[in-house]
């Protein structure tokens, strides 16, 4: 699992002859998601629709369901950046649960999975190939695709203090606005209500702690969970999976 400035990359990966992982549970999460089969193959399902890999794409905050046999790549991209929001209007218009064209992808799918069959794997391979994926898939143009100003400095006063309460009406304040407007604006600019949006940022903050080597109740408590149950239910329910997993992955 590798992290930079609004996405993620986990690469999970079955040897030869094992089964293929079990199909998680229905979830949803904020982030766009990019699913690509490095070795193996998937298959993505919302509702009644059903993709399969090479390459899809999940819009923010669908439920869906996921299984896979082989080498996977899942890449979660901020849906409020500049690359999650071009993904948005590029991939979504039709409907949240997408195949992609694989074959501009493939000289990139390639080396991701020869990244990770590597004897030795280098965390700074896998951010260059996950970058190299978004500005081929989400090249940035000319148009401002960012949130209102207002709404940016909220999120980023709200990221610094994830291990601490935080709430609306701090944000608010924080930015000059009413509690009543900056709820509404924030939900106008990023399509779900500050609270939300705050979870979603203390689980990926957890997420990362965590798969750099903290406890599950430290990642908790350092993201501003209550404790590593309300993190470990919090996971389940976005990822579908259990959080204490991640060590296998």
């Amino acid at each position: 699992m590798v992290f930079w400035e609004g996405a993620s990359m986990w690469v999970l990966g079955t040897r030869p002859g094992d089964a293929p992982y079990p199909k998680t549970h229905p979830h949803s999460h904020h982030a766009v998601q990019v699913t690509l089969s490095l070795r193996g193959g998937f298959t993505l399902e919302a509702g009644d629709l059903r993709v399969p890999g090479p390459a899809a794409a999940v819009a923010p905050d669908t439920e869906h369901a996921f299984e896979a046999h082989g080498a996977i790549a899942h890449l979660f991209i901020d849906p409020e950046g500049r690359s999650g929001r071009e993904l948005r209007r590029a991939l979504f218009a039709s409907a949240p649960l997408v195949a992609i064209p694989s074959a501009p992808l493939r000289d990139l799918t390639d080396r991701l999975a020869a990244a990770f069959d590597a004897p030795r794997r280098a965390d700074a391979t896998f951010v260059e190939l996950g970058r190299a994926v978004l500005t081929l898939l989400a090249p940035e143009g000319d148009r401002d695709l960012r949130p209102d100003a207002r709404v940016r400095r909220m999120s980023t006063w709200a990221a610094g203090r994830l291990d601490t309460p935080v709430s609306l009406v701090d944000a608010a304040a924080h930015v000059g606005l009413s509690s009543g407007r900056a709820r509404h604006l924030f939900v106008e600019q990023t399509g779900l209500p500050f609270r939300t949006y705050l979870l979603w940022q203390r689980l990926t903050r957890a997420v990362e702690m965590f798969s750099s080597g903290a406890s599950l109740t430290d990642a908790a408590h350092g993201a501003g969970f209550s404790d590593s149950s309300h993190l470990s239910r919090t996971f389940r329910r976005m990822f579908g999976i259990a959080a204490d997993s991640l060590r296998v992955m």
